[in-house]
């Protein structure tokens, strides 16, 4: 899918990101690498990359530091992170941070470029969706945003995944393997930790309407009830 996407990199550890960058490059994907937050969010303003892999602790600026400063502007476009940490807690605060992906060191690059692929891919698949009725409520998935009684509340991008594939299967049981492995990358405890805390935001953001249920059907995933 490279096509001269253009990827911003940022990873402080240079011969790792020299690796990435080159990999990348081999699958016709044009790679801004930069080795301080300062220096990628510099580069961000000026090139508006299509996808951005970040490391998380990095000099000057953090990774998560980064992405809340390119969400207050930018709210699409894909942000993975790269991170030694592996913690449910720090796989949680990634997503929180703006993130779509989380990928723990020491990875391979064929995983990396699968994730890069089925991110852009989901931003092609969302741009032909506009308004879903959930309800009282309109899911704009491309705007990520949910009205309701002339309130609009913004979603994450991962709230926006999630809440896209609960409607697709509305009434039905969405498959908590399968989920975590397409929005995740792993459905390992970490991913369904994780994936529990965001089923709860979305549970507290579509509260206005009382015929709204999302119910965990155990030992299989959960369904949307409308």
């Amino acid at each position: 899918m490279g096509q001269n996407t253009k990827i911003l990199l940022a990873e402080d550890e240079i011969a790792l990101g020299q690796i990435v960058k080159e990999s990348l490059e081999t699958r016709d994907f044009e790679v801004l690498f930069c080795r301080n937050g300062e220096e990628a969010y510099e580069t961000f303003l000026k090139e508006k990359p299509e996808l951005l892999v970040l490391d998380v602790m990095m000099p000057k600026k953090d990774g998560f530091t980064l992405a809340q400063e390119v969400r207050k502007i930018d709210p699409k476009t894909p942000i993975i992170f790269l991170t030694a940490k592996s913690q449910t807690k720090d796989v949680v605060d990634g997503f929180n941070h703006g993130g779509n992906d989380y990928l723990k060191k020491p990875f391979s690059m064929e995983e990396l470029i699968v994730r890069i692929n089925a991110l852009l891919g989901r931003i092609k698949l969302s741009s032909d969706v506009e308004n879903i009725k959930i309800g009282k409520y309109t899911f704009n998935y491309p705007k990520q945003s949910l009205l309701a009684e002339g309130d609009t509340q913004l979603l994450t991008h991962r709230e926006a995944q999630l809440l896209f594939h609960l409607s697709e299967k509305r009434n039905e049981i969405l498959d908590r393997s399968v989920i975590l492995k397409e929005l995740w990358g792993d459905d390992d405890f970490f991913s369904a930790r994780s994936m529990d805390v965001f089923i709860t935001k979305l549970r507290k953001k579509l509260n206005k309407d009382e015929n709204i249920q999302i119910i965990n059907v155990r030992g299989y995933g959960y369904k949307l009830i409308c």
